[in-house]
């Protein structure tokens, strides 16, 4: 397992709720951030802890959370040179906390959406850019609406 999405019903944590969860990378929190006595994900992370995210306008949240550090799940398209049809592509760059790991989800039919992935990008940090990715889609022109939202891995 190397991430999980902890919905917002959840109020608290058990002993090591992770423990042991060498490739876990990523905790995704819908809610508040639940009571924890600092030990929700002890153990051996290969020298590369998990990262707990949550989203803005939740309460609770510090640098870190059961021990690992924690970051703000912010992702967003920027509506900048990058977005739009280039290169008989259509793509935007995607802006966010440094880190993040975003899979871009389309359809094709909002009224009744069936949502698939597209892409998975990784929001880093390069010289000119501050943390984001570019994300293109060369399948674009196989229907005649494509509808894109972002969600966690």
């Amino acid at each position: 397992m190397t991430g999980v999405t902890i919905p917002n019903s959840v109020i608290s944590f058990g002993y090591e709720e992770f423990y042991d969860c060498p490739t876990l990378t990523s905790a995704y929190f819908l809610g508040d951030a639940p009571p924890d006595d600092g030990t929700a994900f002890t153990g051996d992370f290969n020298n590369d802890p998990a990262t707990a995210y949550y989203l803005s306008g939740t309460s609770g949240w510090g640098s870190t959370f059961g021990g690992v550090p924690t970051g703000l799940w912010n992702p967003h398209a920027a509506y900048d040179a990058s977005f739009g049809v280039q290169k008989n592509q259509f793509g935007f760059n995607i802006a966010g906390s440094s880190n993040l790991v975003i899979v871009v989800v389309a359809c094709t039919n909002l009224a009744s959406p069936v949502w698939w992935p597209v892409s998975t990008n990784t929001l880093d940090t390069f010289v000119g850019t501050n943390s984001t990715s570019y994300f293109s889609d060369p399948q674009w022109t196989n229907s005649p609406h494509r509808f894109y939202r972002f969600r966690s891995p």
